[in-house]
């Protein structure tokens, strides 16, 4: 995590908080827009109900930053700057979504990329569609994204919108609807904002660190489930992990109920609703499970790497995107069971 006293100097639209001190620093941000987007050349489909959603008081988002000395300091996005944020999130995920509704179960030409997994154009159409919500909305933002990569002037910025327009290509070609498009919002590399759309079957979770995770508009929670031996567990696919990976995966694998496979991001929601007890994914890039975070964990779950580590990546143009092993659970007792598990050093 960055640390010095000039990265807090750079902070904008935030209340930085310690035990004595407290000041507020405003930013130009233009004001959210009513319109959806527009220019889309894509075919659009029938509109998503409009969902009423009721606002509860709630905590400003907080998260741990070093000061100058090297202590911990409170770090604090107001409500108000949020509430914006999660607009303009709903926002882009609505434009990705009429993106790929337009070519869902179509013909197009699908393209390998160099580690040999599928883009298509509606993948690469999707993520221009919310990388210029972004540049209008908020310009002094950064951006990477999975198919264009870092996009932004300065090398280093305080708030990054990392963005995988459709998480389970695979899926989507094969016109199975589990795939998802995936948006988070990185305050200092800390996922304070993170949602999984499914643009098919119009569901959107959506996570705000220190609030609860709501499923269009209706708060979810992750389910209780204290013994492998009860619990529904998830991966895309075993064959997508190194032989190591896989022999730790099988010893879980071994002991849980039931296993599942091949819902890619869409997994990881079901948990968040409880539906599923455990997801264990391996070689996931930070663009697949950084949006993951905040949605795990404000429906009660816990989500780490397969040591038990916070997940973290600390997006720049020159930081590469590269792989993780995740665990996600409902449970506290089976999250700590697995890890036990899977033997991972």
């Amino acid at each position: 995590m960055q640390s010095s006293s000039g990265l807090l100097q750079r902070s904008s639209c935030l209340r930085l908080l310690s035990p004595s001190h407290q000041s507020t620093v405003s930013s130009p941000i233009s004001r959210p827009r009513s319109r959806r987007f527009a220019s889309n050349p894509f075919p659009a489909a029938a509109a998503a109900p409009l969902v009423t959603r009721t606002k509860p008081k709630l905590d400003p988002v907080m998260a741990l930053d070093l000061n100058s000395r090297g202590e911990n300091e409170v770090v604090v996005v107001d409500d108000v700057e949020m509430d914006r944020f999660a607009e303009t999130a709903n926002e882009m995920a609505d434009a990705a979504g009429e993106v790929i509704r337009g070519y869902f179960r179509k013909k197009f030409d699908i393209i390998d990329k160099d580690d040999l997994s599928p883009v298509t154009i509606a993948d690469r159409a999707a993520e221009e569609a919310m990388a210029s919500i972004i540049l209008e909305t908020f310009p002094s933002h950064a951006i990477y994204g999975e198919e264009r990569g870092w996009r932004c002037k300065e090398s280093y910025g305080e708030y990054v919108w990392v963005l995988d327009p459709i998480d389970g290509t695979k899926s989507f070609i094969t016109g199975k609807p589990v795939f998802g498009t995936l948006i988070t919002l990185l305050y200092k590399g800390k996922p304070i904002l993170g949602v999984i759309d499914q643009p098919i079957l119009r569901e959107r979770w959506l996570g705000i660190s220190g609030r609860k995770t709501m499923l269009n508009g209706q708060e979810v929670s992750a389910r209780a489930c204290t013994d492998l031996s009860r619990a529904y567990l998830y991966t895309t696919s075993p064959h997508l992990f190194s032989e190591a990976a896989e022999k730790a995966f099988s010893r879980v694998r071994s002991k849980v109920k039931v296993p599942l496979y091949g819902c890619d991001c869409y997994a990881y929601a079901l948990l968040a609703s409880g539906f599923v007890d455990l997801v264990i994914e391996s070689g996931l890039k930070p663009y697949d499970f950084l949006a993951l975070i905040p949605v795990i964990q404000g429906s009660g779950g816990i989500i780490t790497d397969w040591n038990g580590n916070e997940l973290y990546w600390d997006a720049s143009p020159d930081t590469p995107a590269s792989s993780f092993n995740v665990v996600a659970a409902g449970d506290g007792q089976i999250h700590q069971q697995a890890l036990k598990s899977l033997e991972w050093s």
